[in-house]
């Protein structure tokens, strides 16, 4: 039988015999990178730049802050100047950026990253059908640490390869031991991300996201903690513990909401008005089958959605009324949302979020547009997550956080309009470089000091013990 790991053994075997990469993403040591002074130490310099789009209208030209033939200089973890011909910098690397666009990193508004463990799980199964299958048996089972750390550790990698820069991972906690895992993977990836700690009412469950915030969070400048529920009427309870220890941290409360035509029965808006959730800050993942009266209310209450297009399409949950949103000034980011989209490619996420809204409408015309889904992926997201004032645009004297995109390539040459073909055309082969925190976790197409192999190899392993523990080996 060809089986999974029968693939898997034939392309290691290839691998090792002939050398063969196994994607744009095949990474290498950094040994054999030559990272000194990429690695938030010194000043980076990107120097003529065909398009910076900078996000921010005061810096460039428009909506995007648009740029041409323009500079970006990086001090040590800070933007710190952004324009054309700007003085040379002793002792900065320089990046040439002729024929290339620099970009604010995406910001992925919601994920679960531990479910790169369960690709392909129940590809024809609606939400309730997914989760029957792919997620809820796992309660009973309890993966580990290692199961936590590989899954989390290849999302996380690939999420940077493809230009996201920070990442909200809403986790199943489906223990302590799986947490930590995973919040050890995020750690170690370098990434910029929100770990939305699943609460209950079980005391040590609570003492142990308190402890998770003290000594792990705290620390880290690129860690923020939230407090992750599913809101029901029948969990009410949990819903109440987690409002009320977010409340106590000082961090925002993050839910799934009204995501299949099922979940308003469930009565998910209804509890978190009766535990006093509905307030600034608030984060709702996917807010689908939204009525006119509750959108008000999330416009009222300054409530944040994170948009997961591709993740809806794939459960057949229906389409999310963005445009309906915008018109209320809803802050809506982009989300990739874990096992039921495979991928963390933010480009394909941003033509799905176009893509749909047109489809419905029957309307090219309809919001958003191109320019629309690349500020939600971007400063759109950290608006959501209330760090507009740290990143999500290339302003001075924000956290440099940003990508190099070579549209220099088959897939999108001929360069006509770049703001159009970074959503229809663009991929992560053509992100070559990221930073994060002014650090390069990506230089010249490849991932920093990454064993693919091996994270593949674990990610592999620690998905045959998942599927025993769902039953499904």
């Amino acid at each position: 039988m060809f089986t999974r790991r029968r693939a898997l053994a034939l392309g290691f075997t290839m691998l090792a015999g002939l050398a063969v990469p196994l994607g744009a993403n095949q990474l290498h040591g950094s040994d054999q990178l030559d990272i000194a002074g990429y690695d938030g130490t010194a000043k980076v310099l990107i120097r003529d730049a065909s398009m910076v789009l900078t996000m921010d209208p005061a810096v460039g030209q428009g909506a995007l802050g648009m740029l041409q033939d323009a500079d970006v200089l990086m001090t040590k973890n800070t933007i710190t100047a952004v324009g054309k011909d700007l003085p040379a910098t002793a002792g900065a690397r320089v990046i040439d950026g002729r024929g290339k666009i620099v970009m604010p990193g995406f910001v992925d508004l919601h994920t679960h990253t531990w479910q790169s463990l369960i690709r392909g799980c129940a590809t024809d199964k609606e939400l309730n059908g997914w989760l029957a299958e792919c997620v809820l048996p796992l309660y009973g089972n309890q993966p580990a640490y290692a199961e936590g750390y590989a899954g989390t550790r290849l999302s996380a990698l690939d999420a940077i390869g493809t230009g996201i820069t920070t990442t909200t991972d809403w986790s199943h906690s489906f223990s302590a031991d799986f947490a930590n895992g995973s919040l050890k993977a995020l750690a170690d990836s370098k990434l910029r991300f929100f770990f939305s700690y699943t609460a209950n009412t079980k005391p040590a469950t609570l003492d142990e996201i308190r402890r998770v915030k003290k000594e792990v969070i705290d620390p880290n400048p690129l860690a923020h903690l939230q407090v992750g529920q599913h809101p029901t009427l029948q969990n009410l309870a949990s819903t109440a513990a987690a409002e009320n220890l977010a409340k106590e941290l000082g961090v925002a409360l993050n839910v799934h909401v009204h995501e299949s035509k099922t979940d308003p029965a469930t009565g998910q808006m209804e509890a978190l008005r009766k535990v006093g959730a509905m307030r600034p800050g608030l984060l709702m993942n996917h807010a689908v089958q939204m009525t006119d009266a509750e959108l008000d209310e999330l416009a009222a209450n300054d409530i944040r959605v994170a948009h997961n297009p591709l993740s809806n399409m794939r459960l057949a949950s229906g389409v999310i009324r963005l445009p309906e949103m915008a018109s209320r000034g809803i802050k809506v980011g982009l989300g990739i949302d874990g096992g039921t989209n495979d991928t963390t490619d933010m480009f394909n996420d941003m033509r799905a979020a176009v893509g749909l809204q047109r489809a419905t409408a029957m309307d090219p015309t309809r919001y958003p547009q191109p320019a629309d889904v690349l500020r939600m992926a971007t400063l759109g997201g950290a608006e959501a997550l209330g760090i507009d004032k740290e990143i999500g645009s290339l302003t001075p004297g924000k956290k440099a956080d940003l990508q190099i995109i070579d549209p220099q390539a088959l897939n999108f040459a001929p360069n006509g309009n770049w703001v159009s073909q970074l959503v229809f055309n663009a991929q992560p082969v053509n992100v070559k470089w990221v930073f994060v925190n002014g650090v390069a976790v990506k230089r010249d197409g490849h991932l920093v000091g990454v064993d693919t192999a091996k994270v593949i190899r674990d990610a592999d392993a620690a998905s045959d013990r998942i599927d025993v523990l769902l039953g499904r080996n």
